[in-house]
């Protein structure tokens, strides 16, 4: 290296360090302009010198020529590594994006057709004293509340505990089993809910069983449905678990059922929380299985043992399919009671599990 090419190398500025995942103002305003550079040129091609076919065509035009410019202008500043990271983090913020918009437009259309319909007085009452004309401010839920919750909770007494241990059975032992049982939960997950609630009804419903109508025979084929759900979410959590805990407690002198118990479990508790809310989710909904079990009412059912009980996505679907406009308002209704429900269950949920965290991170060792 001859002296003047040394003098240069000193002379250029040192490289700053810099993490691909942050942004400038610069990056927001080159990302604005490409934005708007592709805008103007669809339009300049789509409508000047082409006809367009719909507006459909010009949005898949005006993204595609933002990604080109995107990626052009930002290998232009920072080189072919930071250009195909923007470009990548801008098809996923998009993507994003695309599924957030329909989940906004359906939530704020049940809000738009339930809030103006919707009293206090729907939490107190059922629908037995209800006439049909009655205007849908008389709507009554607490029937279809409480059958929501009987179910869900009693779904949830049998899939925790199930799903818990069969997703221990599958990480934490060397049976030959595993495979076979992990075949049969991976089938279980595709199996339709309405299968479910025919299965329900064929087997208890009907003779030779004859049980009846219940909330318990909802609560049974809700199970059915959650089951493969909390055991396949626990199974994956169970796996993230680091094998280095797992060897230190062994080493420790610590048996098998203790190391899962006491290390594996508290590890991948978030996890679990996580799992129970997809179940949570999964089944709250649940119309199909709910025609062939619970059967519906118009009146209070606390007990879910005992003839037929209502639910609030069965009460959804027998007053929206009516032809009055007040009964389609109840069902507008009760599917906007049904998203602050399932919003309060996650949010609950969440709680549980961050309190219980914080409690034992505070705990004393010698307590412990």
């Amino acid at each position: 290296m001859t002296a003047t090419e040394i003098r240069v190398e000193q002379a250029r500025p040192a490289p700053v360090r810099r993490r691909t995942s942050a942004t400038t103002p610069q990056d927001r305003l080159v990302a604005l302009g490409c934005a708007v550079s592709a805008t103007l040129l669809t339009w300049f091609v789509m409508h000047q010198l082409l006809v367009s076919p719909g507006w459909l065509a010009d949005l898949v035009v005006a993204y595609l020529l933002y990604l080109g410019m995107l990626y052009l202008v930002t290998r232009d500043r920072l080189g072919r590594l930071a250009a195909f990271d923007k470009l990548v983090s801008a098809v996923v913020v998009s993507g994003a994006v695309g599924l957030l918009i329909p989940l906004l437009f359906l939530l704020g259309y049940i809000v738009v057709k339930g809030v103006p319909s919707l009293r206090l007085a729907f939490f107190g009452h059922d629908m037995s004293a209800v006439a049909p004309t009655d205007p849908a401010t008389a709507t009554g839920g607490l029937h279809a509340i409480v059958g929501t919750l009987e179910q869900t909770a009693l779904a949830l007494v049998f899939v925790v505990p199930l799903g818990v241990l069969t997703a221990v059975f599958l990480n934490e032992t060397r049976s030959r089993f595993r495979r076979p049982v992990r075949i049969f939960v991976d089938a279980m997950s595709g199996l339709p809910s309405v299968v479910a609630g025919l299965f329900v009804y064929a087997a208890l419903i009907l003779p030779p069983a004859q049980l009846g109508f219940s909330g318990f025979m909802a609560t049974l084929a809700l199970t059915m449905i959650m089951l493969p759900t909390v055991t396949r979410t626990v199974d994956v959590v169970l796996r993230l678990v680091p094998d280095g805990l797992r060897e230190a407690s062994l080493a420790l002198g610590a048996s098998r059922a203790r190391t899962v118990w006491s290390v594996v479990l508290p590890t991948a508790r978030t996890g679990v929380s996580t799992a129970i809310i997809l179940g949570i989710a999964r089944v709250v909904g649940e119309t199909a299985p709910l025609l062939f079990t619970s059967f519906g009412t118009l009146s209070m059912n606390y007990n879910p043992f005992s003839e037929p009980q209502e639910s609030l996505p069965r009460f959804v679907y027998r007053y929206i399919k009516e032809p009055l406009a007040s009964a389609q308002e109840r069902g507008y209704i009760g599917a906007l009671v049904l998203i602050l429900l399932i919003f309060a269950l996650f949010a609950l949920t969440r709680l549980i599990g961050r309190t219980r965290w914080s409690a034992r991170r505070t705990k004393p060792r010698s307590a412990r």
